[in-house]
């Protein structure tokens, strides 16, 4: 198991940037790839953005791509969710999770098999 710790979300204007940040601790961080979802109010928790374990692939949910940039330290054990350009429909909680071990790029939540608690992030129109 890895334990996940989310930061960084608060109230921004749209159009502005939050960078997240998700710390692990556990298992070696190296191994797995990572991934950030997030879920509104009364919605489904949704694929936002996933990175290789390596930092050498990623992949976008449609809805952000071009504005999001998911990045990762493994010598800081550390994953990274820089939004850009910010709507009020990205209005969500955001959660980081780590990667059943095998699965090299994964989008679906069952692939993942630890969860951060969530951080909010708020866009004002």
């Amino acid at each position: 198991q890895v334990q996940l710790v989310e930061s960084g979300g608060g109230l921004v204007q749209a159009g502005g940037s939050l960078r997240l940040s998700c710390a692990a601790s556990g298992r070696t961080f190296s191994s797995y790839a990572m991934g950030w979802f997030r879920q509104a109010p009364g919605k489904e928790r949704e694929f936002v953005a996933v990175i290789t374990w390596s930092g050498g692939s990623t992949d976008y949910a449609r809805s952000v791509k071009g504005r999001f940039t998911i990045s990762r330290d493994n010598a800081k054990s550390t994953t990274y969710l820089q939004m850009n350009s910010l709507k009020p429909e990205d209005t969500a909680v955001y959660y980081c999770a780590a990667s059943t071990p095998g699965v090299a790029l994964p989008t679906t939540p069952t692939a993942f098999g630890s969860w951060g608690q969530g951080t909010q992030v708020t866009v004002s129109a």
